[in-house]
């Protein structure tokens, strides 16, 4: 699933591509049931029509969720899931059958673009969905959204590790506890920080959680810089893949020799993920707090 860095990378190419566009029509090529929802206050069969004609005033981030918003007070809120892709095709580009909604766009001059963009998803389980702007922010997946990493200072993020008492690999992985990481990202920068991902959030040392808040908006930020990782089918709206996959220390390197130690990196089942870790350089136990005998 894109995470945070591959988001924003696909936000950036919207951006930069589709703001000031207006969506003159939008084709739905067999799309699956559960692709698109909108409001109800929007009336049966609805999602086509409300938004046409709509111009595209801004192209957003929240956690891994991508916010378009439109003319009129409106949003489209996109989710790639596993393997949703936009793309920006010319319109001579045959309509392939994951290409599950196009939308023809018109320039701020009026005219046709040459160009359309596609909603292509070959497994089907990205989400589309269409609401007010009143009414976005009370949905379930954007209501319960933790903190941006890049938002929450170190001490906030101490703070919040020490407040539950959970597995740290989970609770990095959990949309409501902090909003953007996944699998990659969080072993990526558990290694770094020498932290067992079985570690408890709570037993974990300020200093180590602090450095794990350094390694996190550092590594995310240098991941963006290189489009994201495409260790699957990831690709920004211009069909170009991330790059950050060349510089993976754990993740997906099972039985390969650790940067730092050259002990084998082991995956383990952790909760219902795997997680990669070095069992040396990331010991149950050594970034514990250290208990001062009563």
């Amino acid at each position: 699933m894109p995470e945070l860095p591959e988001v924003e990378t696909v936000v950036r190419g919207l951006r930069q591509t589709v703001t000031g566009k207006t969506i003159a029509s939008v084709t739905l090529n067999n799309p699956p049931s559960t692709l698109i929802e909108w409001s109800k206050s929007f009336g049966r069969n609805k999602f086509v029509g409300s938004i046409s004609g709509r111009t595209i005033e801004a192209v957003n981030r929240r956690g891994k969720n991508i916010l378009i918003l439109l003319s009129g007070d409106l949003t489209l809120w996109a989710h790639l899931k596993m393997t949703g892709h936009f793309f920006l095709l010319d319109k001579k580009e045959p309509v392939g059958k994951h290409d599950l909604v196009v939308f023809e766009l018109k320039g701020k001059n009026g005219r046709m673009s040459k160009e359309n963009l596609r909603f292509n998803d070959y497994r089907r389980f990205g989400r589309l969905r269409l609401f007010p702007n009143e009414e976005l922010w009370e949905q379930k997946g954007l209501a319960t959204l933790g903190p941006e990493p890049f938002d929450i200072s170190a001490k906030q993020f101490v703070d919040l590790c020490q407040s539950t008492k959970r597995m740290i690999k989970p609770a990095l992985l959990d949309q409501t506890f902090i909003a953007g990481l996944g699998n990659i990202y969080a072993d990526e920068t558990l290694h770094l920080a020498r932290i067992h991902p079985k570690s408890s959030t709570a037993s974990v040392s300020v200093k180590k959680l602090t450095e794990l808040h350094r390694h996190i908006q550092e590594m995310l930020r240098f991941s963006i810089s290189k489009m994201g990782t495409s260790v699957d089918s990831f690709s920004g709206v211009n069909g170009k893949p991330g790059q950050f996959q060349k510089y993976l220390k754990a993740y997906g390197r099972e039985g390969e020799p650790c940067s730092k130690c050259d002990r084998p990196i082991v995956r383990e089942k952790i909760g219902s993920r795997s997680a990669h870790f070095c069992p040396r350089c990331q010991r149950p136990g050594r970034s514990v707090r250290q208990t001062i005998p009563g």
